[in-house]
């Protein structure tokens, strides 16, 4: 079982979903849960199945003291990195919360200051804080949806199984056809793919 809390404050627990992908944007989330909050499947979204997520995302914006969710485009990425992109939709889901925290648990092992508020920067925290796994769920699940509107627009990417990490196919299909509007163009892709960009559309 997760544990509940870091310590008596307020606590808001923090992820992202979508950083080392090729394509898309990055989300994160930020989630605070009551004190008395348990659920035996809530674990590391990467160890859940989709319909497991699909459930707890349900389950966790219904029960959460207060949730939000945010990303950074890809082009915003090309623009600032894909690291302060991160720190950015982090930030811009904290500033949502209905809750303001009076502490930050991350996951991972890196944060940019959130104007005053104490932070803990937890590697692997998604698989030992309630919060921050809770945080990974919606942030996976809500870029997945995202992903799949997209694959919609460009089906020859496999988006809606690959999620555009690097996958095979996915390298296969950048080789094929070239870049997608989509494509993060600062993660050196050029090499992959013939001389083909589809237009902006």
């Amino acid at each position: 079982m997760l544990k509940s809390y870091f310590s008596d404050d307020v606590e808001a627990g923090i992820d992202e979903a979508g950083r080392g992908c090729l394509a898309g944007p990055v989300f994160a989330a930020a989630v605070i849960l009551p004190r008395d909050f348990s659920n035996a499947q809530l674990n590391d979204s990467k160890k859940l199945t989709a319909a497991q997520r699909d459930k707890l995302r349900l389950v966790i914006e219904k029960e959460a003291l207060a949730w939000a969710v945010a990303s950074c485009t890809h082009s915003e990425i090309d623009k600032i990195n894909i690291l302060q992109a991160t720190y950015k939709a982090m930030h811009n889901a904290i500033s949502k919360l209905e809750i303001f925290p009076e502490r930050l648990l991350i996951d991972g092992n890196r944060f940019k200051n959130y104007k005053a508020v104490p932070h803990h920067c937890i590697v692997k925290g998604d698989g030992l804080f309630a919060s921050i796994a809770a945080a990974s769920v919606l942030a996976k699940t809500h870029r997945d949806e995202y992903m799949l509107q997209l694959h919609h627009k460009h089906p020859v990417y496999c988006w809606d199984r690959n999620k555009a990490y690097a996958t095979a196919i996915h390298v296969e299909a950048i080789k094929k056809f070239g870049l997608s509007p989509y494509h993060r163009k600062s993660f050196q892709l050029k090499s992959l793919q013939p001389q083909l960009i589809f237009p902006e559309n």
